[in-house]
């Protein structure tokens, strides 16, 4: 059956790749094997954007699938969003501004929820961009919920990093420490037509000079009005010519890490019921011998 599945995949089925991402979301039966059954990594190129709530993120992206998807490019487009606090669905569900796309043959968008992943992130975000990669797709960008610099992880899954910024989020670049600062790839100016947007740029520039370091060339910075459609070409073309350049990207190597290590530690505690252990450390605690919490815990290892 996994198998079938990605075959299916490989050749375009947007309904089996949608309900592939669902069994992987949810951990339905069969979702593992569906994952080891993935071919090697393909060529196909991450592109995340990130940077504060209120940044019109969607609206750039809204502006990204017009100018990627031009000479029949198919775009597959992840929007993580933040959790409901009730079902643990994506709040913001499907976005409005992309409305047009969805119906469009090569754009695929799908909104997940963090579901409490403190890095902005899916907590399966790097199973469901390897399904993608191995659908036929010529992009797959990855627009994050926004919640500041511990959103440092998605320069570990794309290959190009976009950091959102708006002219009167001068306060807020302040405050952000090298992290977020560091990962970027391309600034966007976005709303660009407000006053002092020029001053604000050239803050910018003498806030990442430091930083130049931790890269091979100055960190591009670009004006963008995404509701009007401006600058988004200058934008698109920028983010092809850093990913023409195949740098090599070392961040993956710890982001790749860290889910490993979740997942062998995930399996390796799969027989630990937790109501069991209280319930264990209850009555060893009534004991009179007493309850030794460092002498318990080596009964696991």
């Amino acid at each position: 059956m996994a198998s079938s599945l990605i075959s299916e995949i490989q050749n375009g089925n947007i309904k089996t790749l949608a309900r592939a991402i669902s069994m992987v979301e949810n951990e339905s039966e069969g979702f593992d094997l569906l994952l080891q059954s993935l071919p090697p990594k393909s060529k196909t190129p991450i592109i995340g954007i990130t940077g504060p709530p209120g940044a019109g993120k969607s609206t750039l992206v809204d502006g990204l699938i017009k100018q990627l998807s031009k000479n029949n490019k198919r775009i597959a487009v992840l929007c993580v969003d933040p959790s409901s606090p009730f079902n643990f669905g994506a709040l913001l569900g499907d976005r409005i501004r992309m409305s047009e796309w969805y119906t469009h043959p090569n754009i695929f968008i799908r909104s997940l929820a963090t579901r409490g992943a403190l890095g902005g992130l899916h907590p399966k975000i790097i199973e469901i961009t390897e399904l993608l990669q191995s659908a036929a797709f010529d992009y797959i960008i990855v627009e994050t919920v926004g919640v500041g610099q511990s959103e440092v992880e998605i320069a570990g899954l794309a290959d190009v990093t976009v950091v959102v910024v708006v002219p009167e989020g001068g306060d807020e670049v302040q405050t952000m420490k090298a992290g977020l600062m560091e990962i970027a790839d391309i600034f966007v100016i976005n709303k660009a037509d407000r006053p002092n947007a020029d001053l604000f740029v050239k803050n910018l520039h003498l806030m990442l000079a430091p930083t130049f370091h931790s890269h091979s060339e100055p960190i591009a910075i670009i004006k963008t009005v995404a509701s009007e459609g401006k600058g988004v070409d200058e934008l698109a073309a920028k983010i092809d010519e850093v990913l023409s350049k195949h740098l090599h990207n070392d961040h993956r190597f710890w982001l790749l890490t860290e889910r490993a290590f979740q997942l062998i530690e995930k399996k390796r505690m799969k027989d630990v019921d937790k109501e069991k252990l209280r319930t264990r450390i209850e009555g060893l605690c009534k004991d009179d011998k007493g309850f030794n919490l460092y002498k318990f815990v080596e009964e696991y290892r």
